[in-house]
């Protein structure tokens, strides 16, 4: 993305309101609609989702970090939440930068590891 639409993401600046709170919740939330849109994957209580943002001069990362006591994959659920997340950030700035791309999403640590 264009650096003045990360300095309007990091001040808050932008017309459609706070990027990364909203960003957060939709992440959050998709971690909870995960059983109904990814085939195979079930119904699982997520006690801890955590997303992190880094920004930088042109962009921003997402990390998500889920936990579960049961032992299942949980890792839909995480890729789920960085990639709503990211959606929610396209969908707030693009009035102001149609420059903006979406990648890579990378499952970085599993509980198998």
């Amino acid at each position: 993305m264009q650096s003045a639409t990360t300095a309007g993401v990091a001040a808050n600046s932008l017309k459609k309101g706070d990027v990364l709170a909203t960003a957060r919740y939709a992440g959050t939330q998709a971690t909870k609609h995960v059983s109904s849109l990814v085939s195979g994957a079930g119904v699982v209580s997520l006690p801890d989702v955590t997303i992190r943002f880094d920004i930088g001069e042109t962009w921003i990362d997402i990390e998500a970090r889920v936990e579960c006591v049961a032992a299942v994959g949980v890792e839909p659920h995480a890729l789920s939440a960085v990639t709503l997340a990211a959606l929610t950030i396209y969908d707030m700035c693009k009035s102001a930068d149609r420059t903006m791309v979406i990648g890579p999403v990378e499952l970085l640590e599993s509980p198998a590891d």
